[in-house]
């Protein structure tokens, strides 16, 4: 039986390292779309004002960019230092897009951000706006390859379980690149991406303009922000709902489990606003619901179903007690390969196989499992539910609120062309908010996967390595020793380049302020 102390130390260190390295790649995806947006009005207008605007929004891109890249790497070095068992069972299919990232994306950005940075006075414009496209073409790619591997893990497509070599193989590769699951991932992250750097540009420009330095751009990067963060804020509704359609056909538990549904409702089904999720019980207390909302989001229409947590777990039993057969079989076929009959029964059960795993963590054999074990292990398909339900409230109540703030933001800015002093402080208490709102989304994402490390085929407890507690331990307080003195240093370096400023004076040119404290509003005459 596997060292399930282990196996919770290892996810603890992994969940800290890629929550903190998360922290890093929303800003870096977002700003570099929005330094090819400025750098674009650069190359079209030719005023310097807009050169100047996109260097000092580039210079924070880069701190952010070096952090991002110095600790993705140690993420990938985990599958094998961490995850061994993992890495050699599926490692043919998740390291596929792993290379491929590499090799496409990370040496594209790598190569280019040198030019993108030192190049300004040996490339022409349109050269130089090229290179920064191709430097945020490469970021970009960097979280599709990644999320390819991502959405394998959560929708194991186009891949199989070979009895001969005991690992998962690839069958059909271009199944892995347009998984359902990884593109609903891939647009939803990205578009997240673009919100938090555009909340970073407008609640850092209102800083500006409550104290009055930097007007002119100021004005420039808030218009370009809430244009910009508006449009990606509304996307990212519209492409999460689209997540929300592909749980229903490839991760039911967790559809079920982020609206603590325990049981298939009437459809359409209602979507559950707030309550208390009681796991023990089985119930929701101080439930709200709104009828037929999830039945429409998640079957996009009035009669598909929705199963409960419960019906799931009766579904998960049948499935360990199938996929046992797929297990003997395996076990038949080790020793005699050539058996038709155990090559038939594999064939036909192979689906449930990692099902008859989750014995492992209550048996030393899967086969000596009673029915009272078997009943106890198809409950272990419910993640939790609190963390789920919570985090997906809270993010999802961030989204909404976010596509307030940059429709105030136009209103104000293209509109109205007077920002209140209220709504700047606003701008600026809100830089935190897409970090809180991007980690739940991978809380929920994670988590709402238990107990699978590949869903349905591989729990996770048994994909650790063979370590000790003590040695998952000690990296793991070396790990947080070292980021947080990376940390302490990126946000150093942040904040030292916001309070520097731009290099060379951008004139305050349609911008009028009575000063850092006086007046209600600031005017923007454009």
């Amino acid at each position: 039986m596997p060292d399930l102390l282990v196996a919770d130390l290892s996810r603890w260190q992994f969940a800290l390292t890629a929550m903190y390295h998360f922290l890093f790649v929303p800003l870096t995806l977002g700003l570099s779309m929005i330094l090819v947006i400025m750098e674009g009005a650069y190359v079209m207008t030719g005023k310097e004002v807009w050169k100047r605007i996109t260097k000092f929004w580039g210079t924070l891109f880069g701190i952010n960019f070096v952090l991002g890249v110095a600790t993705g790497i140690t993420m990938e070095f985990q599958f094998g230092m961490n995850w061994s068992y993992y890495s050699h069972y599926v490692g043919d299919i998740f390291g596929a897009p792993l290379a491929i990232e590499g090799l496409m994306a990370f040496f594209l950005e790598a190569t280019l951000v040198g030019l993108m940075f030192f190049g300004w006075d040996k490339l022409s414009r349109p050269a130089h706006w090229l290179v920064t496209f191709l430097v945020a073409l490469g970021s970009n790619l960097s979280a599709l390859w990644i999320l390819v591997a991502n959405g394998w893990m959560q929708n194991p497509v186009g891949s199989e379980f070979n009895p001969h070599t005991m690992r998962m193989e690839i069958t059909n590769f271009m199944e892995v690149i347009f998984n359902p699951v990884a593109q609903a991932k891939f647009v939803h992250t990205v578009s997240a991406g673009y919100v938090t750097a555009s909340v970073f540009v407008l609640g850092v420009s209102a800083w500006y303009v409550l104290k009055g330095r930097h007007l002119g751009l100021a004005k420039r990067s808030m218009a370009v922000a809430a244009s910009f963060g508006l449009l990606s804020a509304l996307s990212v509704v519209v492409l999460g709902d689209e997540s929300g359609y592909a749980l229903t056909d490839n991760q039911k538990m967790k559809l079920a489990a982020l609206e603590a549904m325990w049981h298939t409702e009437e459809a359409p089904a209602p979507l559950t606003l707030i309550g208390i999720p009681d796991q023990e019980n089985h119930v929701t207390h101080f439930e709200v619901k709104f009828p037929w909302i999830l039945g429409l989001i998640a079957t996009r229409s009035l009669d598909g179903e929705v199963e409960g947590i419960l019906p799931l777990v009766a579904i998960a039993e049948t499935r360990i007690e199938n996929g046992l057969k797929a297990y003997q079989a395996v076990q038949t076929l080790n020793d005699n390969p050539d058996d038709v009959a155990a090559r038939q029964i594999f064939e036909q059960t192979k689906q449930d196989l990692g099902y008859s795993l989750l014995l492992l963590r209550y048996v030393d054999d899967p086969l000596t499992a009673d029915k009272e074990t078997i009943t106890k292990a198809s409950f272990d398909t419910v993640p939790n539910v609190m963390m789920a339900f919570f985090s997906f409230r809270i993010m999802a109540g961030l989204g909404f609120l976010f596509i307030g703030i940059f429709a105030l933001a136009f209103f104000f800015v293209s509109m109205k062309r007077k920002v209140p002093r209220w709504f700047l402080r606003v701008a600026v208490l809100a830089i935190p908010l897409p970090w809180i709102a991007a980690e739940l989304g991978w809380v929920l994402a994670e988590v709402g996967r238990q107990p699978w490390v590949i869903d349905g085929v591989l729990p996770t407890f048994l994909g650790v390595s063979s370590l000790s507690a003590s040695q998952v331990i000690m990296t793991m307080v070396g790990f947080t020793l070292l980021y947080g003195t990376l940390a302490v240093i990126e946000i150093s370096l942040m904040l030292r380049a916001i309070k520097a400023g731009p290099g060379g004076r951008i004139l305050p040119e349609g911008i009028t302020s009575e000063g850092p404290t006086g007046g209600r509003s600031v005017q923007f005459d454009v």
